[in-house]
């Protein structure tokens, strides 16, 4: 009697919010190591409880509200700390559209365990939504006001947070701490709306255009345009685990045919936009040469339009723009995104035996010799090509076949190194001896590899962590190590001369540096991103730093900012603004290279 008296009580939402958060709060910080501030505890817990009052007055059954209640502190309370482990930040309002994305990559037990929740979910709240009392009128009204002032007033949220709580833009994981799961997605989900990105109008975008033009110096070049082929492969997580100081490995993660030829060009690297996912970012900057800022995956909503990115301006040349990737082709929307920046052929999972699998990845070794046999023709004719590939071997939590057996052992803790030593060592021999074959075939080519992200090692960066490469906090990184986050393997061959030395490369800067291979002299949008001659410049969520040309390193957080961070920042904005007139608006920055 007593615990239907409870249950029937109008104070059961404060037991229940009560009992989960402690609840939720206990596995956070006992599974995840992610624990929320005893002092922001008692603000959240009371918007929670506002929350739960909402759902319980608009409820026709307390106990499928409490059901309710439970998966959305679940999602909430534990979603936040397992993706903090898994990528150093918590879930933020741009994640939703990624979760269409994520569905499709998940199978097996993974699947509905993600997809069980969600549908129990909408179920639930669709078959237990009430509005026939005053009081869930109330309630109803309240909620609405509420969803209105986060999409129309987002400042009313997200200032009095930000004064009175604090809020650090690169460093979520803290902001989390800060103010707790409620909190945390309430003004992150208003600042969604606040800070949006949305079409310049006509003379911001072309002031914007003009002062980026205006610094860069014009480059003469006497000779003509080389119509050579061109062949770029996105190689998934691949990274140098040598990195990994502490780690003794039996044999090399990377082989030594890789080795020798990456060694040929000074061991250059790549400064990728991500870590340890959201590939379809790097590939944008590949394929478009602008940097992305933001946490958000640009094919998905940021690219609206039809571009001339790489591939639409070597197809205007008469080039063959082809584009393989042994996975389903909506994924990350690639189907429209590969169209619209100027790919004429789209060879995805549908398109390949899948003779090799690795789990659900085709072997890299198969997709290059079927990519070879697909291109064989256009090589052998007078047409050049882009031919652009995305592997998918690679992906965690790193499965090997039988043809693959593991042949390096270490001494890390952490079961992901050394499983990822064995897959980075068979992907590097692979591309080795696809490099082999291609270049026989077309020894005259442009060739450009590189790894799209470094891997991801175990919870809260434990692999890392365990060589000292990073800690375990993204807020308690060096300056050096926010570096090595996003710097991996780059390779450019430049056909019989051999792979150039580029050193430290943002990943957006390559495709100008193929048309400079090839010559083509013409104004082009990437002549919009080239950064002042004596700056490296890596935007990243919420910051940015600049490499100086005596090395100098600096990491661009927060104001007061330095001489060369307000430089860097103030350019930053001029190509945010360029972007959003490309990519999502009027394209009327266009008028300056067309």
């Amino acid at each position: 009697m007593k615990l239907k008296r409870i249950l029937y009580s109008p104070l059961l939402p404060i037991y229940s919010t009560a009992f989960f958060y402690a609840f939720y709060c206990l596995i956070s910080a006992w599974q995840f190591d992610v624990e929320i501030e005893f002092t922001s505890m008692p603000l959240d817990y009371f918007a929670q409880l506002i929350f739960a009052y909402i759902l319980y007055t608009l409820s026709r059954r307390v106990w499928i509200f409490l059901i309710l209640h439970a998966l959305i502190m679940g999602l909430l309370y534990l979603g936040n700390p397992i993706k903090i482990a898994f990528f150093g930040g918590p879930l933020m309002p741009d994640d939703i559209f990624a979760l269409h994305s994520l569905l499709l990559i998940l199978s097996g037990w993974k699947f509905f365990a993600l997809a069980l929740p969600l549908v129990a979910l909408g179920s639930l709240l669709v078959f237990n939504f009430r509005l026939r009392r005053m009081h869930n009128y109330i309630s109803g009204v309240f909620a609405g006001l509420l969803t209105m002032t986060i999409v129309y007033q987002p400042n009313l949220i997200v200032e009095p947070i930000d004064t009175y709580i604090g809020t650090m833009p690169w460093n979520q994981r803290a902001n989390y701490v800060w103010q707790g799961a409620t909190i945390h997605t309430l003004v992150e989900g208003a600042r969604y709306f606040l800070l949006a990105d949305n079409a310049p109008d006509e003379d911001e975008a072309k002031r914007a255009a003009q002062q980026l033009l205006s610094q860069q110096s014009e480059a003469n070049t006497f000779e003509n345009f080389t119509p050579r082929n061109v062949h770029i492969v996105l190689l998934e997580s691949f990274w140098d685990a040598n990195n990994l100081t502490k780690v003794k490995f039996k044999k090399n993660p990377l082989s030594d045919d890789f080795r020798k030829i990456w060694n040929s060009a000074n061991n250059s690297t790549a400064l990728v936009p991500v870590f340890a996912g959201m590939t379809a970012n790097s590939e944008f900057e590949v394929l478009c040469g602008f940097p992305v800022t933001k946490n958000t995956v640009k094919f998905e909503r940021q690219l609206l339009n039809e571009v001339p990115c790489l591939p639409n301006l070597l197809a205007q040349k008469s080039y063959k723009t082809v584009v393989s990737h042994p996975n389903i082709p909506v994924f990350w929307n690639r189907i429209n995104a590969y169209h619209r920046v100027g790919f004429q052929t789209y060879w995805s999972k549908k398109d390949f035996d899948l003779d090799d699998i690795n789990r659900e990845f085709l072997g890299d070794s198969s997709l290059y010799r079927q990519v070879l046999s697909k291109i064989s023709d256009t090589l052998e004719s007078d047409q050049p090509i882009l031919d652009y590939i995305v592997t998918y071997f690679g992906h965690w939590d790193y499965p090997l076949n039988k043809s693959r057996p593991p042949l390096i052992t270490s001494n890390s803790k952490v079961e992901e190194v050394t499983a990822y030593a064995n897959t980075t060592f068979y992907k590097s021999q692979e591309f080795a001896d696809f490099l082999k074959n291609l270049q026989a075939k077309d020894p005259n080519g442009v060739i450009v590899a590189f790894g799209d992200h470094l891997p991801f090692l175990g919870e809260n960066f434990a692999g890392y962590v365990e060589s000292g490469f990073l800690t375990s906090n993204r807020g308690d990184f060096s300056d050096a190590m926010f570096k090595s986050y996003i710097s991996t393997p780059l390779l450019i061959i430049d056909g019989k001369k051999g792979a150039l030395k580029v050193g430290n490369l943002p990943l957006y800067q390559v495709p100008k540096l193929i048309l400079n291979l090839l010559h083509l002299n013409q104004k082009t949008i990437m002549d919009f991103t080239a950064t002042p001659s004596d700056t490296i410049i890596r935007p990243l969520t919420g910051l940015h730093f600049d490499e100086l040309k005596n090395g100098k390193l600096s990491i661009c957080k927060e104001p007061p900012y330095s001489p060369e961070c307000e430089r860097s920042l103030t350019w930053i904005k001029l190509i945010e603004t360029v972007s959003n007139d490309l990519f999502i608006g009027t394209q009327k920055t266009r008028s300056f290279i067309d």
